[in-house]
């Protein structure tokens, strides 16, 4: 009987390590190949992993929330049959490799293969290590249920495997798990503790720490802010929602924004650009892949719309609207998450009107856009009420200086102050 041990693949991107967030498969269970056994979040998003293996699943090799090294064995198949069939000697060959040898056979994501990295085999479980297995609580993989459902459960200590399912095809539901809880008093214990709570920093938010440090002390930022009366760019807004065209797309002020960031960054291409330091250059972009901050359950993440500017106004919105929606949901590829130019980060939804925003690592500049909100304002020696926001430009001061800083800034407010047309047609 042979035993393969699947390795934690190289998933591209430069990403060299993942944390295990859930195990979908349990010791004992037949697995076919290509099924999904376990979910891992990388610097970059969340994704299931299929087994390159056919046969029983022997162990289980790393804890849930623990971060390993691509290479590392993550789960053993006894009677493994791989997905391309070998020579047994071969495939006995493979089961006895060191950590960072790759088997030939092994099935593998977009951009694997062998690398040397460190990496140690841990050992199977026994009676006296009991911590490789799922923790207490841990429900039958079998029963239906999402992997944020099976964390919530874990976080309350409730047995999904009691829990009576509600969802759609007879899954468990988050809210069938806190009425569990409720019922079970696990939820007031929960809520009811008190003292200090230890948060391990992995995946997307270790990797969102990192690149901010790195960009506040490794680019010199300078920030500019102005105020803006987007009366019109708001009336416009309610116009194109009544449109034959857009009646189908969720329209925001953040797709008119994005527009207009557009037409500025065509006529500034300075924002547009990144520092290679290797050969002390300025590079600037011919194309503009804007990047939105969201916040999801998962952190702060900045999918990006490729090729921004070659889209119509509706492919904004519909591109926008998907790409938010699936970073929410945790989602997101790696590609979405990657190769932006310049970024847009919209802090007016959480109610605030300004703030200094911290550039994406690479990126010329990022722009952060305050609440809309009716102010009062001058118009032709008269106060009225008007729709007014704040915008902010933080910018590279190596790529960028004052006067073409100010230039973008005010190409972007000019547009929002009088849009004509130019926010539908360009």
């Amino acid at each position: 009987m042979a035993l393969q041990h699947y390795r934690l693949p190289d998933v591209g991107e430069g990403l060299t390590e993942a944390t295990v967030m859930s195990w979908l498969v349990a010791e004992g269970d037949q697995v076919a190949v290509n099924d999904p056994v376990v979910e891992i979040e990388t610097a970059k998003s969340v994704v299931e992993l299929p087994c390159p293996y056919a046969g029983v699943v022997a162990a289980l090799l790393v804890d849930v929330g623990k971060t390993v090294e691509v290479g590392t064995a993550l789960i053993s198949v006894e009677d493994g049959v791989a997905a391309e069939t070998v020579p047994a000697e071969e495939a006995d060959a493979q089961s006895e490799a060191p950590a960072h040898a790759a088997a030939p056979s092994q099935a593998t994501l977009v951009g694997t293969g062998p690398r040397e990295l460190k990496a140690t085999r841990l050992p199977r479980k026994t009676a006296e290590n009991t911590l490789l297995v799922a923790p207490p609580h841990e429900a039958d993989p079998r029963t239906l249920a999402k992997p944020s459902v099976r964390k919530l459960a874990r976080d309350l200590g409730v047995d999904l495997a009691s829990v009576t399912p509600t969802g759609p095809d007879g899954t468990v539901s988050q809210d069938d798990v806190t009425a569990a809880a409720t019922q079970q008093g696990g939820w007031t214990g929960f809520l009811a503790e008190r003292g200090e709570t230890r948060i391990d920093v992995t995946g997307i938010r270790r990797a969102t720490a990192r690149a901010m440090v790195e960009s506040a002390f490794t680019a010199p930022h300078v920030t500019e802010w102005t105020d803006v009366d987007v009366t019109r760019t708001m009336e416009l807004l309610e116009r194109m929602k009544t449109m034959r065209m857009f009646r189908d797309v969720r329209m925001t002020p953040t797709v008119l924004i994005a527009r207009a960031v557009c037409v500025a960054l065509r006529r500034n291409p300075e924002l547009n650009s990144s520092w290679d330091e290797k050969n002390s250059q300025i590079v600037r972009k011919s194309y503009i892949n804007l990047g939105f901050a969201a916040d999801t359950p998962r952190g702060l993440v900045v999918p990006v719309i490729h090729d921004a500017d070659a889209m119509s106004t509706y492919d904004l919105a519909v591109a926008l609207t998907a790409l938010t929606q699936t970073a929410r949901q945790g989602k997101s590829s790696p590609a979405d998450l990657s190769g932006g130019t310049f970024t847009i980060t919209n802090i007016g939804v959480f109610g605030i009107d300004a703030g200094t925003p911290i550039l994406t690592p690479g990126q010329a500049g990022i722009l952060a856009v305050g609440q809309i909100t009716k102010r009062p304002w001058v118009v032709e020696d008269r106060v009225e009420p008007r729709w007014v926001t704040t915008l902010a430009l933080s910018f590279d001061h190596r790529m960028v200086d004052g006067a073409e800083g100010s230039a973008f800034l005010g190409d972007i407010a000019e547009i929002l102050r009088d849009p004509g047309s130019t926010l539908i047609l360009t």
